[in-house]
């Protein structure tokens, strides 16, 4: 059996950030943003308690399974979600390698992970407005609005999940 190794030759135990951070964001999308979260967030939480509240901000990037009659099929209605995780994805491993290699360490590693999570949050919800079937300038506004707060209040989970790993 043969070990992988790296350039240098060593067998390194941990993943990429990046690797570990998407992985993360597609955790953190499939079960929060899940239709069976969802429902069971708006059925047994007190949207005027922060822990009620802190729940349902999870389910922000919402997905379904069927479009239930909502304009544009089932793309329209998750675009949302799927912008999210490919934008993650891709600033996860565009931001990080400039950060880290200016300054090395973990507290590098955690905020780029978040800011990546925040920018990728907010061009998702802005690019879901204009390329869903209703597009509206000021739709798209609100939505950024709602979708920096998101990404700036639960980056810190795909923050902490890049951390350890190789820049």
């Amino acid at each position: 059996m043969t070990a992988l190794t790296n350039r240098t030759g060593r067998v390194s135990r941990y993943g990429t950030a990046a690797g570990t951070g998407t992985l993360a964001v597609l955790v953190l999308v499939a079960v929060s943003g899940s239709p069976a979260y969802v429902g069971w967030v708006e059925n047994h939480t007190d949207p005027n308690a922060a822990g009620g509240w802190y729940l349902r901000l999870l389910a922000w990037p919402a997905w379904r399974l069927d479009a239930d009659g909502q304009p544009g099929g089932v793309l329209a209605a998750d675009l949302r979600a799927i912008l999210l995780v490919v934008l993650a994805a891709a600033l996860l491993y565009v931001l990080p390698a400039a950060q880290v290699a200016r300054v090395p360490g973990p507290v590098s590693q955690f905020f780029s992970g978040w800011a990546a999570y925040v920018l990728a949050a907010g061009l998702a919800a802005v690019l879901a407005v204009l390329l869903g079937p209703d597009p509206s300038l000021l739709g798209a506004l609100q939505a950024a609005n709602a979708g920096a707060g998101y990404g700036f209040l639960t980056g810190w989970v795909i923050g902490t999940a890049s951390l350890g790993g190789r820049a």
